[in-house]
């Protein structure tokens, strides 16, 4: 097999984050501590993860980091908007994820990364009120304003490649329209301040003209428009969507495909939530979580296939709740109850209390797309990146009419083939003898 031809990451890499809250600035600073100790970022895959390279008796077990070219923590520059924190260190002071013991040592460098002022409208996000905002009113201007701002990043911290990750909120719901079917109808919108453009789908467009990848960890409408996807391609930049895997969703596609590959019904999956954070004062919202409701339900369908296995899965009951209580700030709480039935259909219960901090999961997530699609462009690559689709909740199918994979096992091991093909090696698929 040959390799792929990958342009060496030499230089620096800008790493942008529209939104620089709870997970941008816990993101932040768990790059720059690990940069000091020396020490790898625990839960992220391209920098602790090994893998299997040809036989298992060649012992061939390589990190993927000394694997693939990816760019050194130390080349990565950080960069973003917000409408509220002037800097990392106020926003991860504000969101309180942090101690202050891990933040002092490296508060200078925090309060180094200045928040841009942000393309917000709070018709999407009306729990927030934004103070730090553009003055351009009209949404080209605005999207004109963001290429400037990435340009200028570029050239005051001399970097020789950039990516975007989404950070921000979770916008309300709303459905793709007429000004999202091509790039010539999307330009046309922002011309005449469309109200169907949302601030999310201008800072995809301007991230796309600029020749940057974009990766969306939110559950809104944009890289997954027909318009993005047709500039992704024109210019040749890739992209990735959406949502973030990673508290009760994670779940979800660890345990869901073992009863499937188990043979085991589902009457109902019943989700709840409480957090405290920004993302949870958002999502109180009702036109808002629905976007989040959206991303959340699809899981299981796609994982347990109903029209395959309508006699195990054609009639399930699954409910998702997600409640704000600001005691709980960043440490969310996810309860899920679990319906299940086996042989002779005799019912059984699963029950889960998942005590976890979001921005502690999402942070790595963060790192490894940044990196990695670094790593896609740097390749040639184009479009979807449905290879990422592991870190993602409602992932982008990257061939229309053919969803993407959302079994969490089957997205590793298309994430570790993709990076065999991309060196030259044979795609593992565990059947071989050796």
């Amino acid at each position: 097999m040959t390799a792929r031809d990958i342009a060496p990451a030499t230089g620096k890499l800008g790493v942008l984050t529209p939104g620089l809250g709870a997970v941008a600035s816990t993101f932040i600073a768990g790059v720059i501590a690990a940069r000091a100790s020396g020490e790898p970022p625990l839960g992220s895959v391209s920098q602790m993860a090994k893998i299997r390279l040809g036989t298992r008796e060649e012992g061939r077990n390589p990190l993927i980091r000394d694997f693939v070219p990816l760019a050194g923590l130390d080349d990565i520059v950080f960069g973003g908007w917000d409408p509220i924190s002037a800097n990392a260190l106020e926003a991860a002071r504000t969101a309180g994820v942090l101690d202050e013991k891990d933040l002092a040592p490296i508060s200078s460098e925090l309060e180094s990364v200045v928040a841009m002022d942000a393309v917000f409208d709070q018709k999407w996000v009306s729990r927030l009120e934004g103070t730090r905002v553009k003055t351009e009113t009209n949404k080209w201007d605005q999207a004109m304003a963001l290429i400037a701002d990435i340009e200028n990043f570029r050239k005051e911290n001399d970097c020789d490649r950039m990516v975007v990750v989404w950070c921000a909120s979770t916008e309300a719901f709303q459905e793709p329209s007429a000004v999202h079917d091509s790039v010539e109808a999307f330009e046309a919108g922002l011309k005449a301040n469309d109200e169907n453009i949302s601030p999310s789908q201008i800072y995809v467009y301007a991230a796309l003209q600029s020749d940057v990848p974009f990766a969306n960890g939110a559950p809104n409408l944009s890289t997954d428009l027909p318009c993005m996807m047709e500039l992704s391609e024109s210019r040749g930049v890739p992209i990735a969507g959406k949502d973030f895997k990673t508290g009760q969703t994670l779940m979800k596609t660890l345990i869901a495909p073992g009863l499937k590959a188990r043979m085991l019904g589902l009457r109902g999956w019943y989700s709840t939530n409480i957090l405290g954070n920004r993302d949870g004062e958002v999502l109180d919202a009702p036109e808002n979580f629905k976007t989040k409701e959206e991303s959340k339900l699809g899981v299981l369908h796609k994982i347990l296939e109903p029209e395959v296995y309508p006699e195990l899965y054609g009639n399930i009951d699954h409910v998702v709740r997600i409640n704000y209580y600001p005691p709980r700030g960043d440490n969310k709480e996810g309860w899920d109850a679990i319906d299940i039935f086996g042989w002779m259909g005799y019912p059984m219960q699963i029950k889960i209390d998942f005590l976890c901090r979001d921005s502690i999961l999402a942070a790595p997530i963060v790192l490894d797309l940044a990196l990695f699609m670094d790593l896609a462009h740097r390749a040639g690559e184009s479009g979807v990146q449905e290879w990422l689709s592991f870190y993602l909740k409602a992932p982008q199918a990257a061939v229309e009419g053919v969803p993407a994979e959302q079994d969490l096992f089957i997205q590793q091991t298309k994430l570790k083939n993709t990076l065999r093909e991309w060196m030259g090696e044979q795609p593992v698929t565990h059947s071989e003898a050796g």
